[in-house]
């Protein structure tokens, strides 16, 4: 499963000549579930932080937001870029940076900050993330019924766990771990449809393409 508007065979170069577009040929292995996989294991590890359920588990997302949700998604986007897929390449590196961020953020800049300062700081990171979610969610609309699920948890959990910071608020950063574990079951659903459905050459599971914009 590939994280785009249309299909492979879709994937087609403009001004080849007049009402003629040549198919492009792909030089590398669909990057989306890798990309969907790193996010997810790396959601999944923070969320059920914020849940409080197990609260180290906010230090192992921390290990897995530099290396795998951040610098393995960041290579995924890459070669979105180079499948030319802009939605994949513009989600995968977008998200690689915003682990890589958190991972600067809790271990250079926060501990600089005064405590007063630290919600506002902690609140104005997830709703700029927010934004982009949110706006990623339209064009998702396009892409499959897995992955927006996914956009559509994220955006959620971004929504409360902004509130939640910005008002020192455990119980709104609670629900939004909880959203949280969604978002990283749908992520890994995704990732899983992904490379089964490439693997066996067939749909195994179904990952719900939606229809393509009209001409």
């Amino acid at each position: 499963m590939s994280i785009r508007a249309s299909e492979p065979s879709e994937q087609l170069e403009p001004l080849v000549g007049v009402g003629v577009r040549r198919p492009i040929a792909q030089l590398v292995a669909d990057p989306a579930p890798l990309g969907l996989a790193a996010f997810a294991m790396t959601t999944f590890a923070l969320s059920i932080g914020n849940t409080g359920i197990w609260g180290p588990g906010a230090d192992a997302a921390l290990a897995l937001a530099l290396v795998y949700g951040g610098f393995a998604q960041l290579l995924a986007g890459m070669w979105e870029f180079v499948r030319k897929n802009t939605f994949g390449a513009l989600a995968f590196t977008s998200f690689g940076a915003f682990w890589i961020a958190y991972f600067v953020l809790v271990k250079f800049v926060l501990p600089g900050v005064a405590v007063a300062d630290l919600p506002v700081a902690v609140g104005v990171f997830l709703l700029g993330w927010t934004i982009f979610t949110a706006y990623m969610t339209v064009a998702s609309m396009r892409v499959s019924g897995a992955v927006l699920l996914v956009f559509v948890l994220l955006t959620v959990t971004f929504v409360f766990l902004t509130v939640g910071a910005f008002n020192s608020s455990t119980g709104w950063t609670k629900v939004g771990g909880w959203v949280g574990v969604a978002t990283a079951a749908a992520a890994w659903y995704a990732s899983f449809a992904g490379v089964t459905n490439d693997t066996f050459k067939k749909t195994v599971l179904p990952v719900f393409p939606l229809a393509p914009p009209q001409p």
